[in-house]
């Protein structure tokens, strides 16, 4: 039925959204007022992060529903703004956050092929399937899957490959999230962990898609106040300038400089060399602006199409552009997503150049070079480390974790104290999006695919909506289970998601779209293939047992998903014709949405039954 997009669109968001920035800012400037007062660090430190957890939290209770469309796809009435600024803040997360810092920082230039892969593939998912998904308008990718084939065999597959990702990613989230606390406090990274995992499941568990979209908002605000701002006043500092996305080249032809005459190597890698720093202290491995010195000429082109393919078919992503009112802002919602993400990138990778410069500072100064005392408080904070391995000190000898070098930059530049805390929090805010957006996804797939998959027919609204919070219950505990007894480094764990994810899905999805041929054992082979070859590929990447990273496995999945459900395809007989008009239908950007026109179909078949 015909609606007006403008009924549906709560017009009060901005004023809202506008009172929680004010909320966050106040939170932010409070905390530099009581460092004024010389209020002790601690308190500090507690004030901000419950502050902004009471904050994010306080808007998903607030976000209840009862009902299923509302629970799902927060009543498909998300503008695009919103619905992209939560696809941007959620793809990489706080694993990419302060993993792709701390890379920029340690290896230079040779980072962007995430960067650049994450870019794509939100173009790629605007161009071949997102507009698709959200005509279709399933709750889950699963649950497109096994419609869009009519075979439940399809759909329970593709819910047991497709949870792995999310779990890693949960897993991930959560363990990044713990990391950016426990910096601060003295609290253990495993209860940090079980703690947000609570909170993410009440919160959640009162509104779902609903809750996840208003608080994953929020905290996609906070977190670009929390990373823009501190950036911002370092580079006014510096440049003179507040535009540190565009003011940061004279710093890095000074830090190039000076990265020169310290005899800081130009290193030249293999062809398929991905050697990305890890977790742990480590030093400068190169120069900034020397590209393809840490990963090779070919690593780099798959880490871009194996990212790119990751990101256009993540499963924790997809369904939120069922949240849109239409196909039109599912497509806007995906440029607001390049924007915002690009915004991000082209942020933290001054930040990384500005605390370069400060490092170098250390050796152009006159006199003889010296531990300075910012060095010392990271030391203090384990975040930097210094070892010395002759009399005179040397670049080399100063170690960094590449996941606080975001918390670095302040403590480097003279910041006061606070602003550590309120970076911490804007870390904290993303982690809490992106965990949330994948435990929203993987307890849906839980509940729609896995429990209810063997039937079309949807359960009833109110045992719909009990078995999807058990679910959800459930999918917290799972990923706290693994990211407290699986201590993966959390970047290595997105890097496998989206290669496991790529290869799993992405031909499936782009298949199911735009070649009608494509039947259900094609679907299943690749599905199967994909995803076997890919774990095949991370395994024996990790155990030394090819020249290929584990990371790059989508370069093996992708081709031999795509082959296995084309040739399958092949030899098998032709889709009915309800599914030929299916995917016809699918392409037509208006009109009804499918899923909710096929589920009040049932319900009134079900309705006549009784």
């Amino acid at each position: 039925m015909p609606y007006a997009r403008t009924r549906i669109v709560n017009p009060k968001l901005g004023a809202f959204f506008g009172i929680f920035t004010s909320a966050f800012a106040g939170l932010a400037i409070l905390a530099l007022i009581f460092e004024g007062l010389d209020v002790p660090l601690p308190m500090i430190r507690t004030f901000v992060l419950i502050g902004a957890f009471v904050l994010f939290s306080v808007i998903g209770l607030a976000s209840f529903t009862q009902d299923q469309l509302d629970y799902f796809t927060s009543g498909r009435r998300v503008p695009d703004f919103y619905a992209g600024l939560g696809l941007a803040m959620t793809a990489f997360g706080a694993t990419g956050l302060l993993g792709l810092t701390g890379s920029f920082f340690l290896v230079g230039f040779d980072a962007l092929c995430l960067s650049i892969g994450g870019l794509a593939g939100f173009v790629v998912m605007a161009v071949l399937l997102a507009p698709f998904f959200r005509k279709f308008g399933a709750y889950t990718v699963p649950s497109y899957l096994g419609r869009r084939f009519d075979s439940r065999a399809v759909r329970l597959t593709s819910a047991g490959l497709l949870a792995v990702p999310m779990v890693l990613i949960l897993a991930a989230e959560l363990r990044m999230g713990a990391f950016a606390v426990s910096r601060l406090t003295e609290t253990p990274p495993s209860t940090l962990i079980s703690v947000l995992a609570v909170v993410l499941a009440v919160t959640l568990g009162a509104g779902g898609m609903r809750s996840l979209s208003w608080s994953g908002a929020a905290q996609g605000i906070a977190c670009l106040i929390a990373v823009v701002v501190p950036v911002t006043v370092v580079a006014v500092l510096m440049t003179n300038l507040p535009l540190p996305q565009l003011s940061y080249g004279g710093v890095m032809k000074t830090v190039g400089r000076g990265e020169a005459s310290l005899g800081l190597p130009i290193v030249l890698p293999p062809a398929l060399a991905f050697d990305l720093p890890g977790e742990g202290l480590q030093p400068i491995a190169k120069r900034f602006s020397d590209a393809l010195g840490s990963v090779g000429p070919a690593a780099f082109v798959i880490a871009i199409l194996t990212t790119m393919a990751g990101i256009a078919s993540a499963p924790w992503l997809l369904p939120r552009v069922a949240a849109t009112p239409g196909v039109y802002e599912a497509r806007k919602s995906l440029g607001w997503a390049t924007v915002i993400f690009g915004l991000i990138i082209l942020t933290i990778a001054p930040a990384a150049v500005f605390l370069r410069a400060y490092l170098i500072e250390v050796f152009t100064a006159p006199g003889a070079a010296r531990v300075p005392e910012w060095i010392n408080e990271l030391a203090a904070l384990k975040a930097a480390a210094v070892d010395a391995k002759g009399a005179k000190l040397q670049l080399t000898d100063f170690l960094f974790s590449r996941d606080a070098v975001l918390f670095s930059l302040p403590v480097a530049g003279r910041l006061p104290a606070a602003a550590v805390e309120v970076t911490a929090a804007g870390v904290l805010a993303i982690a809490m999006a992106a965990a949330g957006s994948s435990l929203m996804a993987l307890g849906n797939i839980l509940a729609e695919d896995v429990v209810n998959g063997l039937s079309w027919e949807p359960p009833a609204e109110g045992l719909r909506l009990t078995a999807a919070r058990l679910s959800l219950a459930v999918a917290a505990l799972f990923g706290a289970a693994v990211a407290i007894i699986a201590p993966t480094d959390p970047m290595e764990l997105l890097l496998w998601s989206l290669a496991l994810s790529g290869s799993a899905a992405f031909p499936v999805l782009v298949l199911s779209i735009w070649w009608k041929r494509t039947n259900a054992f094609g679907a299943l082979a690749g599905l199967v293939v994909g995803f076997s070859v890919a774990v095949l590929a991370i395994l024996a990447g990790e155990g030394g047992w090819m020249g290929v990273d584990g990371a790059l496995a989508g370069a093996f999945g992708i081709p031999a998903g795509l082959a296995a459900a084309i040739a399958v395809t092949l030899v098998t007989p032709h889709p009915s014709k309800h599914l030929f008009e299916l995917v016809r239908d699918i392409r037509v950007p208006g009109g009804e949405i499918l899923y909710d026109r096929e589920m009040l179909l049932l319900k009134r078949r079900k309705m006549k039954r009784s």
